[in-house]
């Protein structure tokens, strides 16, 4: 409800009148049939309302303006009407607050009627997009990756045998409300207690509900419900997929957690087990979306690992939507040393094997003056936009300022910033496409009058 409240400023009652609730329009009519039902048992009884009304109003009007009566007459009327309306919905609505109602009318109208977007990734940079991405939709389906073996998840998988639920709780998360203290309770995390230090509620909320129901999706799909999240999220698969990686000079690293440990390039990125199927309803979200991004994240163990599912990333080459891969800003120790935006693309691109998976890449253009030094001395470092090989591949460039203004000069990115630029980018595309088929309809109908 924050960015609700963020945007509309008005008076309680007020607030009702804002555009896009399709409400106005009911109130106009329901005045104006309790109008026409008064006037109509007045005639009904012969008490000549137009005469008398009239004969009232000559009266009054030899000391009172008629427009002034009219005007006054209407407001007080429309007005008692109105908040009769609306506390008798309220009551009947089980004590439902204002503030809910009108959050639950502003989704259903305008957040309803966005684009239809899959979001594919992990870690901290899908849930980050997510939380930006669902102020422009509620048609939002995020990709999670299932590698995760580190941490909270990793004790709770290897422990459990269930799916790491880390990167999908914290992205039911970035879907809900930030204010509830039910997203706050889902965050929370154990720091002391025998077994319980180092969880979080969410993840064993998760681990239980899957306990209960047998089946990870549907423990996602009841949490969500739980927090009301905007959209949807979906694990890619439910295999019990494990990420291996293939070294430069040889070495095989087995683990998503140990792969940046390894400190070496990484040549290829493959699964355990080989072909893992997807989620019938991830082919079916790719299928019917208008837009698909890639990232931000970890290249090699948040994005890749999804388009090593051969059906993920057939679906994604294969669909007409626009797809924008979000680029990291600073290169990963371990993952990404000295790679530039070309190297990004090109290892999306290998590992997927389509170069149609792409057809935009969206690049931050702003650093701080002042960048912390905790990033050169760990080893990263900005991303480098090397255009000429861009141009290459035949992928359009975006660059947006794209992080948070930070005064300790930290490289961050902006939810809202990096929505709003991948939205953006999406509107100038669907609008050019409009344009191209109007100019190809044109040119048609001409090649049919010189026929004729």
């Amino acid at each position: 409800m924050k960015d609700f409240r963020k945007n509309f400023k008005f008076p309680e009652d007020v607030r009702w009148l804002m555009p896009g609730l399709q409400v106005k329009r009911w109130f106009a009519l329901i005045f104006l049939g309790a109008v026409l039902m008064t006037f109509g048992v007045l005639i009904l009884f012969d008490i000549k309302p137009v005469f008398y009304t009239m004969e009232f109003i000559r009266k009054i009007a030899r000391t009172v303006s008629t427009e002034w009566i009219a005007f006054a007459a209407v407001m007080f009327g429309a007005g008692i009407f109105f908040k009769g309306w609306q506390k008798t919905n309220l009551s009947i609505l089980d004590g439902s607050d204002n503030q809910s109602l009108l959050e639950n009318l502003y989704r259903r109208r305008k957040l309803n009627r966005g684009p239809k977007i899959v979001a594919v990734g992990g870690g901290t940079g899908l849930s980050m997009l997510l939380r930006g991405i669902k102020n422009i939709t509620n048609n939002v389906t995020a990709v999670v990756t299932v590698g995760d073996d580190g941490g909270s998840s990793g004790r709770l998988r290897e422990e459990m045998g269930v799916l790491p639920p880390g990167d999908i709780r914290n992205c039911i998360a970035a879907l809900a409300n930030d204010e509830d203290l039910v997203t706050k309770l889902f965050q929370y995390r154990f720091k002391a207690g025998e077994g319980l230090e180092g969880h979080s509620f969410g993840n064993l909320f998760l681990t239980a509900l899957c306990s209960i129901t047998g089946d990870m999706v549907r423990a996602v799909k009841e949490s969500s419900n739980v927090l009301s999240i905007r959209g949807r999220v979906l694990p890619s698969t439910l295999d019990d997929m494990k990420l291996v990686a293939e070294m430069q000079d040889g070495r095989i690293i087995h683990g998503e957690s140990n792969i940046p440990e390894a400190h070496g390039k990484i040549k290829r990125l493959f699964t355990v087990p080989q072909n893992c199927k997807a989620l019938p309803d991830v082919i079916s979200a790719i299928r019917d979306a208008e837009l698909i991004i890639l990232g931000p994240g970890s290249l090699y163990t948040s994005v890749i690992p999804n388009l090593l599912i051969q059906e993920i990333s057939h679906e994604i080459a294969k669909s007409n939507a626009k797809k924008i891969y979000v680029c990291n800003i600073m290169t990963q120790p371990g993952e990404t040393d000295n790679y530039s935006v070309c190297d990004h693309i090109n290892a999306l691109i290998r590992h997927a094997g389509s170069k149609k998976i792409i057809d935009a890449v969206l690049v931050n253009d702003f650093l701080p003056a002042n960048m912390a030094k905790k990033y050169q001395i760990s080893g990263s470092y900005p991303v480098n936009l090397d255009l000429e090989n861009l141009n290459k591949l035949g992928v359009k460039l975006v660059t947006r300022k794209l992080i948070e203004d930070s005064r300790e000069g930290l490289v961050r990115h902006s939810s809202n910033r990096v929505a709003r630029a991948v939205y953006y980018w999406f509107r100038k595309e669907h609008k050019s496409d409009k344009g191209n088929l109007f100019t190809h309809k044109e040119a048609e109908d001409k090649a049919v009058m010189c026929d004729g």
